[in-house]
């Protein structure tokens, strides 16, 4: 049975960040509603530049080259070079992304959801950006339990084959053409409706410029005087207008990105973006559950741009030669190199994982999806989350102590420090309760900038995330892959100087 609590996401959000436009409040949402919903204003609009961001993400990986676990990788020439993965996220003005979100919640989200339900498979094989309800009708669904749903069918099968893909360049390379004719086939027009147009234009003919280069050149920081000034006037923004920003000759770019000569790709980051990907993969979707899921007795599932199959084993290369076909057909390419295959197969009543590496098989292997790593007969969260997790205990606690090094030089005082319940909070099993904890942000009230308090809830920590799995699961060697957080915590936490007392904890 549904839980009555569960609501159907807002499309409406309080977003903090500044752009070249001012900051919408909470208060605003039934004006905003008013706008986004007119289909006529819509079509009208004027979509602002994109701010880009690039996040680097530094991956650790078994290296066959160097032979151990590295972020350095070794190139086509035989050189050492990093192995970060660099991901450009897109933001948009805060009336840009009410429109990308009211059409992606309210107008494109319902009528994709309908198709999908004309037939059960195919509902049930698309898992990311879609709330689907646990079995007992009272949360959402999860990677933890589109993770769990895999791995319980490959134990159910026993012996079988598995087979994971990963598209190459995805959000980058989506054909422009094939997007708009599957946007209207959904919504079961021949065309696109001028306002949904307007918006597809704006996510492929799209303009942008760097984040980067909105610091000052010579400081290399934001230029916090000019947005003060700013602020004092109740505008939460770079510039006092358009005209300020294009007096400020930073460099806006028009996407260029090709694929096959042809202008691809839409934005990542986006409040549409997650929602015309999972509706650019229907025509592979469907034809994967046709040919694949009905023919051959697969099981598929889809998160977003990770495709996982499990299927008799004998079925392996043809399955992986009819999933190549059809992603071509989409004009995507699947990664070779995150191509996995492997064998599972019960030995003295176990269940065991081998790869296929060359036609060869490498025992005690594991399948790794969705940062989880499955054995045959244990489940454990990939290794690499658990490796971050216990860099940035490190990086955090190192970062507070120079920020109250830095306070106790700056004034002469030993009285700052570092409180100790906060960490625990942050690092610690001490941290899984969920609850209200103090917060406050500047805003704009009768032409006075004033600090408004309030509090926002806390949802617990990496600790909670692998508690949560661990029950979820049903797999208690999670909880024992974390057992030495504490020791290593207090490790960390003996280095520094700590109290254990807070007025505002």
């Amino acid at each position: 049975m549904q839980n009555s609590s569960l609501n159907n996401k807002d499309w409406f959000k309080d977003r903090g960040y500044l752009h070249l436009t001012n900051r919408i409040n909470k208060r605003d949402k039934k004006k905003v509603y008013k706008y986004v919903s007119n289909s006529e204003k819509v079509s009208k609009h004027r979509f602002s530049p994109f701010i880009l961001k690039q996040t680097n993400n530094r991956r650790y990986k078994f290296s066959e080259d160097l032979k151990r676990r590295s972020h350095k990788k070794v190139n086509d020439k035989g050189q050492i070079t990093s192995n970060i993965k660099v991901r450009p996220i897109m933001y948009s003005t805060h009336i840009d992304s009410h429109i990308y979100s009211y059409y992606s919640h309210k107008v494109i989200q319902p009528k994709y959801e309908a198709y999908l339900k004309r037939d059960d498979l195919l509902d049930a094989s698309i898992t990311a950006y879609r709330q689907i309800l646990s079995d007992d009708g009272v949360r959402y669904k999860y990677n933890v339990d589109f993770a769990k749903d895999v791995f319980e069918e490959i134990k159910k099968r026993k012996d079988c084959g598995v087979l994971a893909f990963d598209i190459k360049n995805f959000f980058p390379s989506l054909n422009h053409r094939q997007l708009k004719n599957i946007w209207s086939r959904v919504l079961g027009t021949k065309s696109l409706p001028r306002d949904h147009y307007a918006i597809f234009k704006s996510i492929t003919n799209y303009s942008y410029f760097f984040y980067d280069d909105l610091r000052q050149r010579r400081k290399g920081h934001l230029d916090e005087k000019k947005i003060a000034k700013l602020r004092n006037k109740g505008k939460f923004q770079f510039f006092e207008d358009y005209q300020d920003f294009k007096d400020s000759k930073i460099q806006v770019y028009k996407n260029q990105k090709k694929r096959d000569g042809i202008i691809s790709g839409i934005p990542q980051g986006l409040p549409i973006s997650a929602m015309l990907a999972n509706l650019y993969m229907l025509p592979f979707d469907e034809n994967i559950v046709n040919k694949l899921v009905k023919q051959r007795d697969c099981f598929y599932r889809r998160y977003s741009d990770d495709l996982v199959i499990v299927c008799k084993t004998k079925d392996i290369d043809a399955v992986e030669e009819i999933v190549l076909e059809e992603i071509k057909k989409i004009k995507l390419t699947i990664s070779s190199s995150k191509t996995e295959k492997f064998k599972f197969s019960t030995i003295n009543c176990k269940l065991t994982c081998s790869k296929i590496l060359n036609k060869k098989l490498i025992p005690n292997s594991y399948l790794q999806y969705l940062g989880f790593d499955f054995y045959g007969d244990k489940t454990l969260i990939k290794s690499a989350n658990v490796s971050r997790f216990y860099r940035e205990m490190k990086e955090g606690i190192a970062m507070k102590a120079k920020r109250i090094k830095s306070v106790q030089q700056k004034y002469l005082t030993d009285e700052a420090i570092i409180y100790k319940r906060k960490i625990y909070r942050l690092y610690s099993f001490r941290g899984i309760k969920s609850r209200k904890i103090p917060a406050n942000k500047i805003i704009y009230k009768k032409g006075k900038l004033v600090k408004k308090e309030f509090s926002r809830k806390y949802r617990g920590n990496f600790i909670k995330y692998a508690y949560r799995a661990s029950e979820i699961m049903e797999a208690p060697e999670i909880k024992r892959q974390l057992r030495r957080h504490m020791i290593v915590l207090k490790k960390y936490m003996s280095q520094y100087k700590f109290d254990n007392t807070s007025k505002r904890d």
